[in-house]
This record gives structure tokens, sequence and C-alpha cells, in this order.
């Protein structure tokens, strides 16, 4: 059985992840969405972040253009119920092979709570009602926002209380809930966003208004597809991380690994859990130049495995919290050095947490200068800030 070392891991994450320099850059935003599979986007400023990481020369409108002028790519609740940017030829497979998947318990939950707060006797029959009026009204009146779409249909009319008796519950609306519920059906989709780059305000669109028609795609294609190019992308991995990128089961991911013919490979510091490749990609991997990275909280690179430690270290709690969310990390030749943030004033500061050498501290603080500069004062404030940057806050 081949054996690929560490080493031989952060080389490939540095040439298919587009972070390292050299020939292997992605060309465009279309090109890195889609040898990512997808970019994480529940954080609204994450994908443009992303992008400046991966693409020289990359602008706010570069993203903008692709999503609502060619609408190339697209956001969508998939995998793991996380919102993406994917690539709009990409969301029949997506779909089928994740989004039904959430769409499932999303429906299964609205229509429980529905009927629990008295808005209707059926709640999977309420539920219905208001998606049919939601995608009716869209075709017809164009992208609207989700409040408008509440204004104009009574069929979405309820309230409850997710958390009754308790300080963080309260009255909300059940609108929200069902739009959520058609984008992971895939029926509706994120059209122009009425607030900047690090807000989101979408208005929601008809998925076939926006996109036009397309084809389904069976479950076991599908599964297929997304798999080889995930493998791809973070091969070598094991079923455990097939298994959480996806929001699948275990059943789900041996059955992936199986469909496309992968290869069984040793993976160093794995603690005996074999990972896997696509058939031919088990070759040594060159070194490469050396690289940094400043990436944003929750990119796909850094929330890519679920076994960490070959590129966290001793650092999973500093950039980590509890819940499994990533806040902005500092990179160096494939490893997590450290998390930043962005003081008053705007400027991007390093948390180092270890020394990472002469040549390397100069090559970040450079990044860091030219992210400040690209920001041009914007705060971006990441969703889910690491305890590192946190506590430097505090300080």
């Amino acid at each position: 059985m081949r054996s690929i070392t560490i080493d031989e891991r952060r080389a490939r994450l540095a040439r298919r992840h587009h972070l390292a320099p050299g020939p292997d850059g992605a060309p465009s935003v279309h090109a890195v969405t889609g040898r990512l599979v997808g970019l994480h986007a529940t954080d609204p400023a994450t994908p443009h972040l992303s992008l400046w990481a991966r693409l020289p020369g990359y602008t706010v409108a570069d993203l903008n253009a692709a999503l609502y002028e060619r609408r190339s790519v697209v956001k969508q609740l998939a995998m793991r119920r996380t919102l993406w940017v994917i690539r709009a030829e990409d969301l029949p497979a997506v779909q089928s092979a994740a989004g039904d998947r959430v769409a499932t318990n999303e429906t299964r939950r609205l229509a429980a709570d529905a009927q629990n707060a008295g808005v209707a006797r059926d709640g999977h029959a309420w539920l219905e009602a208001a998606c049919a009026a939601v995608v009716r009204h869209l075709r017809g009146a164009g992208p609207c926002t989700a409040r408008e779409l509440r204004e104009a249909l009574p069929e979405l009319t309820g309230t409850y209380d997710p958390a009754p008796g308790k300080p963080y519950g309260g009255e909300g609306h059940l609108a929200p809930r069902v739009l959520t519920v058609l984008s992971a059906r895939g029926l509706i989709v994120r059209g122009p966003n009425d607030g900047g780059w690090t807000t989101s305000r979408p208005r929601w669109a008809a998925a076939g208004s926006w996109l036009g028609p397309a084809d389904p795609v069976s479950t076991d294609q599908a599964r297929a597809e997304l798999v080889r190019r995930w493998l791809h992308a973070f091969g070598p991995a094991t079923v455990d991380d097939l298994k959480w990128w996806f929001g699948a089961t275990l059943g789900w991911a041996r059955q992936a690994l199986s469909d496309v013919d992968a290869v069984e490979v040793a993976v160093e510091g794995s603690a005996g859990t074999s990972g896997f490749v696509l058939p031919g990609d088990d070759g040594p991997e060159p070194d490469v130049e050396p690289w940094c990275a400043l990436l944003p909280g929750l990119d796909v690179t850094t929330m890519g495995w679920a076994g960490r430690d070959w590129y966290l270290g001793p650092h999973r709690g500093a950039v980590f919290d509890r819940n499994g969310n990533a806040g902005p990390t500092v990179w160096v030749d494939g490893r997590v050095v450290g998390a930043w943030r962005q003081d008053d004033d705007g400027r991007v500061e390093l948390m180092l947490l270890e020394d990472v050498g002469r040549p390397a501290l100069r090559a970040l603080t450079a990044r860091a200068e030219e992210l400040t500069a690209w920001l041009g004062g914007v705060q971006v404030k990441p969703r889910f800030p690491s305890p590192a940057s946190k506590s430097a806050a505090r300080r």
C-alpha cells in the first residue's frame, strides 16, 4: 500500500487549493469554485476573501458579476445545511447528492413546528401550500425580498416560538423557514443582494427563471461525480472525512468510494486509519515553493477535513470555536500557524501562535498589508471569530 506523508499532503493542499504560487493557479471565479466543489458562504464575506487569497487581482465585482450578471455560480444550501457558492451547472448534482437530504430534514422540522404552534392542523399541508404560493409568485413577479413575499402572500402568515419559556426564545416568523425549505429543495435561489458584500440581503428568485431549465441527476450519478471531484481536491481523505464533508452516513461514504474505484493508501499520522485517493492519483507529490496565506473564517480549506491535526497541530483550540467553526487563519507551508483580525482602523493584524522564522514573517506581513489595502477600510466581522482573535480584541 502506498504511504503518503504529511509533507506530501501539504503540498497537494497547496496546489489543489490554489494557495501556492506557480502555474497551477486557477484562472477564474468559476474555475476555483468548480475545482473545490464549492466555497463556504454562510458568512457573506467568506467567498470573497477565499477568492482574494487564491486569485491575483481579484475584486468584489468579480464574484458579484458571476453571481448576478453571468449567473455562472449560485448560492445554495447543501452539504451539512451550510450555504455554499457552487457552479450553476453543478446545482442538479449537488441537489441530488446533498440538498435533498437537507430539504427532507428541514421539511419535517418546519411542518412539526407549524403544527405545534397552532398555525395549521396539518403542518405538511400548510407547508406545501406555502411553498407553492412562493414559487408561483416569484415566477410572475421576479426576484423579491423575504419581507415582500410575506406581505404579498397570506399563505406565509404564522409565527412560532423556537424555545418556549427560555430567555433566548420569542415569537418569530415561519416565512424565512419556508424559504429555507424551498432553497434546500433547489426550487428558489438567492438572486440580487440588496446589501454590500459583507451582508446578506438577498432577493429570492425561482430557480428555473434565474438559471434556466436543468435536467435532474440521479443520486448515484451525482454522488460519484461530486465525490470524484472532491477526492481530487481533498484526497487523501478518510471515510470519516468524506462522511463529514457531505453531511452523509458512513454507508453513503463507503458506497461513494466504491463507485469511483478509490484507491486505499496509508497516511502518515492517521493512527492506522486508511485514506483514499482517485485511481492513478497516488504518485509522489513534488515539493512546492514556500508560501503563506490569510484565509477567512469558514474557508473551504480550513473546514475541509474532519481529521485536522496534520495541518492544525496544537492550534485547534485557538482557531476553532467549541462548535467546530473556524475563524480567520494564518497559514505557512500547509500549516495553520495563527489567526488574524482587524484593528479599529481596519488594519489586518497577525496573531501568530508559533515562531515561523524571518522569511515567513516578512511574507506574512506583506500579505497582511496587501489585504489591508484591498479591504480599503471595510470592517469584516466574522460570524464565528476564533478564540485567538477574541482574546486579542479583549487585550
